[in-house]
């Protein structure tokens, strides 16, 4: 690869061509050989110079390059009824998200196959309190406006988050749709209930199921 002037293209190209392998290896069989290898020209000391590790380039696929796009915050300024309306359609967005969005598909199967790791599964907590950071606005808006019931957005965010990014993860606690779908209506017990309003309408459950077929039922096998 002829040196290039600009730093930011080349790391964005070893993040593209790093996922690529992720995905079509697997992440465990992917070397930092088979990446260099795939850069047309890349030396192994033009990839060190911006990561120290094939770790580091995962970390920057998840947390540098998704999170600075994330889908939920085109909500933050749509136009919308009240703040419960935001929360739901923040939500949209990021399911539908996994099959509109080619790079964020791949990041959801790649994400499947490592969500067992402790080390990784550490680093989506952290991701998560990111998204966390990105939702209690809009808690907030619906908790001054009356949609939501008054309480603790920062708390109740991090819960609906717990509850709809890792104990609807096959994965991490096994089960097939239908249990899925119990859950899903468990949850949507609970906010109503307890936390004062209504998380799921019949689209939004729809696009769950779509993209629990497209992944999480990859995975079921392995445990029946």
């Amino acid at each position: 690869m002829p040196r290039n002037k600009n730093p930011e293209e080349t790391i964005k190209k070893i993040m593209e061509v790093s996922l690529k392998l992720f995905l079509e290896k697997g992440y465990d069989q992917t070397t930092v050989l088979d990446i260099v290898n795939n850069m047309g020209g890349l030396t192994r000391g033009a990839f060190y110079h911006h990561f120290k590790s094939k770790e580091e380039v995962l970390e920057a696929i998840f947390y540098e390059d998704f999170i600075d796009r994330h889908p939920i915050k085109k909500a933050i300024n749509a136009k919308v009824a009240n703040g419960l309306e935001r929360v739901k359609l923040a939500l949209k967005y990021g399911l539908k998200a996994n099959f509109d969005d080619t790079e964020v598909g791949d990041l959801s199967r790649l994400a499947m196959q490592l969500i067992q790791k402790p080390r990784f599964l550490a680093e989506q907590l952290k991701g998560n309190q990111q998204t966390v950071e990105i939702l209690v606005p809009m808690i907030e808006e619906g908790m001054a406006d009356g949609s939501i019931k008054p309480g603790n957005p920062k708390i109740i965010t991090e819960l609906l988050m717990l509850l709809l990014n890792f104990w609807l993860i096959p994965d991490i606690f096994p089960c097939d749709i239908e249990e899925t779908l119990a859950k899903a209506r468990l949850i949507e017990k609970i906010c109503e209930d307890q936390l004062g309003f209504q998380i799921f309408d019949e689209e939004i459950e729809g696009l769950f199921l779509k993209v629990a077929d497209m992944f999480a039922w990859q995975s079921y096998d392995r445990f029946v």
